[in-house]
């Protein structure tokens, strides 16, 4: 009976071991996005918060700015890989910024083209005028961002 019950615990122990496998292979690629975007988005805001101070001073009061308005093309836009951010211009003159984390899986998006801000870990597209997903896996819209365009100059607010 003893040999009976180790086997039965050994059974049960790798069993346990393969459903957690499995369970963790069948989530990837799905827009799990209460699981993903919290702990990506609470661990990249703290980095985020710590590094904005210095940012925000850096781009304000006679500081350095993100970018030149003419930097950013008509109903396109650029991404600035350093500070998180895509700046965008939807129709000329209306300047947007938001995240550049994605909402998926919390890659940071690559270009701005066709109107989209585009994602090259799943391919996810994001609308350049108000950050909504247009296709996923995102489930969940890039947050926005505050800058502010002083002249030509566009600062983070």
């Amino acid at each position: 009976m003893t040999e009976t019950t180790r086997r039965a615990m050994v059974l049960g122990a790798g069993g346990a071991g393969l459903a957690a496998v499995l369970t963790a292979c069948a989530s990837y690629g799905s827009p799990t996005i209460e699981a993903t975007e919290e702990p990506a988005g609470d661990a990249a805001e703290e980095p985020t918060e710590e590094s904005s101070p210095k940012k925000k001073k850096a781009a304000s009061g006679g500081g350095k700015a993100l970018a030149d308005t003419a930097d950013i093309p008509e109903g396109g836009g650029k991404v600035f890989e350093n500070e998180k951010i895509v700046v965008t211009q939807p129709t000329a003159g209306e300047f947007k910024a938001f995240t550049a984390v994605c909402t998926h899986a919390g890659c940071t998006v690559a270009t701005v083209s066709n109107k989209t801000i585009n994602c090259p870990c799943h391919g996810s597209k994001f609308s350049i005028s108000d950050g909504s997903v247009k296709d996923g896996p995102a489930g969940e819209p890039l947050e926005e961002k505050k800058i502010t365009v002083d002249g030509d100059k566009i600062k983070l607010a």
